[in-house]
């Protein structure tokens, strides 16, 4: 191939790449929105809220087939090389794990609408910094994407440990209200379904920034340690 034609396909190349970050862009705010609304909608038992997160899982996964078809054409009509190709399967891996911390979302909000109208067994505190946390992080590790930031890849891993630390924390606590009073089992176990969750998106955005580092360095690098 010339070498005119080899920087021509460079340039679709880029320019399709582009599009595919910003409708990854797209797919990992509304991931972020549906996991903070989740958590508000818990918190001040707001069944509306709730059910608007469990509508909008619908467009995240329209999200995901639209980014997946994307990311095919991408490869069989630029057929990317070496890098360009990791760029192209990292994305198509990062889409999963967004997938995956919506459907949680949506499971934190199925379990609001279960204990609405219950009086909630103690003021939400830890869970909610749990949720910040993990909208954070999966900022981070889309922003580590797009430049290929290896330093904002890791500090998601940071992020990963007190997210771990909280979810320690909830379920001491939660345990401990059921020994004291059985009649709150139920409650605080949905809630520790909640920090469970939270914890599993913790872990998907932490996958991505694993990917980012894979991609930028071509080293694989556990940030779970």
């Amino acid at each position: 191939m010339r070498s005119s034609e080899t920087s021509d396909r460079k340039v679709v190349f880029n320019e399709k790449m582009s599009r595919l970050q910003d409708c990854l862009q797209l797919m990992g705010g509304l991931v972020e929105e549906a996991i903070g609304c989740s958590i508000e909608a818990l918190k001040n038992q707001d069944m509306d809220l709730a059910r608007g997160v469990i509508a909008g899982d619908d467009r995240i996964d329209d999200l995901e087939l639209e980014i997946e078809e994307k990311c095919l054409e991408v490869i069989a009509t630029q057929q990317p090389m070496a890098k360009d190709l990791r760029r192209v399967a990292t994305l198509f891996k990062m889409i999963n794990d967004l997938e995956r911390m919506a459907d949680y979302a949506t499971s934190i909000a199925k379990i609001t609408l279960r204990i609405a109208d219950q009086p909630l067994i103690k003021p939400l505190v830890d869970i909610p910094r749990m949720a910040y946390l993990t909208q954070k992080m999966v900022k981070q590790s889309l922003d580590a994407y797009v430049r290929e930031d290896v330093e904002l890849a890791v500090a998601v891993g940071a992020d990963d440990d007190e997210v771990d630390k909280l979810f320690g924390q909830i379920f001491r606590e939660l345990l401990t209200i059921m020994m004291e009073n059985p009649k709150t089992i139920t409650q605080a176990t949905h809630l520790l379904f909640v920090g469970r969750w939270l914890e599993r998106i913790s872990d998907h955005a932490t996958n991505i920034a694993e990917e980012v580092i894979f991609l930028s360095t071509g080293e694989k690098r556990s940030l779970n340690d």
